[in-house]
Parts: C-alpha cells; structure tokens; sequence
C-alpha cells in the first residue's frame, strides 16, 4: 500500500460523488459510511440483518487494507429510528464486543436509500 491506500467497494457512488469506501494512511484506516447493500443491490428489511451487512463490508474493506476488526478504535452508527438501537448496538457487540472502540449511536432523519434503516462507518489503528 503506498502512502495513501485506497479501498474501492465498487459502489456507483463512489466515482460520481468521489470519495473511497476505505482510506489507509501509514498505520490508520478510514472506513466510510457503510449502508447495508447487498451484492445484488437489495436491501434486507431487518434492522439486524442491515447491521450485519454493513458490518461484513467494513470487514472486508478492513482486510484488504491490512487490517481486522481488532484494530478498529472507532465507530459511529446511525439510525432512522431510536427503537433499533438495541438491535443495532447487540449485532455491533457481536463483532467488537471483546474490541470495544469508542462508537457513537445517533438518531438521524434520513439517509440516502429509504430502504435502508442504519449506516456504519469505521476507524482502525493497524499495529497497535
């Protein structure tokens, strides 16, 4: 990886609105905000499953960039709906229950796909 990795997840949004779904720079890695899509472009209807998904993304941008979910020290989760937080937050403590980085939960009024229930994006220090 050169001084500034970029990680592509394929998304039309990405050459159109210009950013990366992962950034590494030296031992830091930006993981941006990860909607539940599914390769097919569906969306589960499950706030759980969404969480998943979004989850299993970042994890692979993760990995191609050099890193795990062991590195991350920051998340940030956002809802459409104060009422999914138990479900989101329990899928969050399945893959960082043992990390446990800082993570934020907020309620927000929309996001870009209607579909979609929650967004979640990541920061990890590799080699800590």
């Amino acid at each position: 990886m050169d001084e500034r990795g970029r990680v592509s997840s394929g998304s039309p949004y990405e050459p159109t609105i210009g950013f990366s779904r992962a950034v590494r720079v030296g031992d830091r890695v930006l993981v941006a905000g990860t909607a539940p899509v599914e390769a097919d472009g569906g969306c589960a209807p499950d706030v759980a499953a969404q969480a998943r998904r979004c989850l299993a993304i970042i994890t692979e941008a993760l990995a191609e960039a050099g890193a795990s979910p062991a590195d991350v020290v920051r998340t940030r989760m956002f809802l459409l709906d104060a009422a999914d937080a138990e479900a989101v937050g329990a899928v969050h403590g399945e893959v960082f229950g043992q990390v446990r980085p800082v993570s934020t939960m907020v309620v927000v009024s929309g996001l870009i796909d209607p579909r979609w229930r929650v967004e979640i994006e990541a920061e990890a220090i590799v080699g800590r």
